[in-house]
């Protein structure tokens, strides 16, 4: 196989496989080593969802951050507090805070 062949196959794989990380997700990971610590902005009644806004609207963020909040205490929403850019991974570089309120 040539170079150039090989060089177009592997940016191909590449583009394939970043496709895959425009998700939205929560700001949460678990320390190792310990069981109920979590490390990152998301924390009970105040999630933290990172997001890329080319590829996520807001009324999707609005649902995530819903269903979050929903997750850790029933008869809630999500309302928006702050959004930070450039805080989170590399195609997915915006992150939005809420904080949990009663309906």
């Amino acid at each position: 196989m040539s170079t150039l062949k090989l060089s177009l196959l592997l940016s191909l794989l590449f583009c394939l496989s970043a496709c895959a990380q425009f998700g939205p997700f929560e700001d949460r990971r678990r320390e190792p080593g310990t069981e109920y610590v979590y490390v990152g902005a998301s924390k009970p009644g105040r999630p933290a969802v990172c997001y890329n806004p080319l590829f996520t609207g807001k009324e999707k963020l609005q649902a995530m951050a819903d269903g979050l909040c929903q997750k850790y205490k029933k008869n809630t929403h999500a309302a928006p507090v702050d959004r930070d850019y450039f805080s989170c991974r590399l195609f997915v570089p915006s992150k939005a805070y809420y904080k949990c309120v009663a309906d």
